[in-house]
């Protein structure tokens, strides 16, 4: 799993009711309280600041990196989620993975048999 470092972006895996940020909202890593305790900083697209809401890593995913400032990839923002989730939910996960990739596989070979 990604290990969050300051300055990168993060993404909400709940709603923050008390800041009225849905899930999905994204802010940066501004200070690190403990080992995975942060504070993030929510703006606005004028730049203001918006919230500053102390999360626990299990509340968000790293969707870009400042150290190497890059995005991270769908499969590693997958990878995420699915380390926080118990174990049931992670194999659920996984085999919701699998049905997909064989109905990709499926519908690739009929557009194939189709040409």
């Amino acid at each position: 799993m990604i290990e969050p470092t300051l300055y990168d972006v993060i993404e909400t895996l709940h709603s923050l009711p008390g800041e009225s940020l849905p899930a999905g909202s994204q802010g940066t890593l501004v200070h690190q309280h403990e080992a995975n305790v942060f504070e993030v900083e929510f703006v606005n697209e004028a730049g203001e600041t918006t919230a500053l809401c102390t999360l626990a890593r299990h509340e968000f995913m790293v969707v870009w990196q400042a150290a190497t400032e890059q995005p991270v990839s769908t499969a590693e923002q997958v990878a995420q989620v699915v380390a926080l989730l118990p174990q049931q939910a992670g194999s659920e996960v996984l085999d919701f993975a699998r049905f997909l990739s064989q109905r990709q596989r499926l519908e690739h070979s009929e557009s194939a048999m189709a040409q």
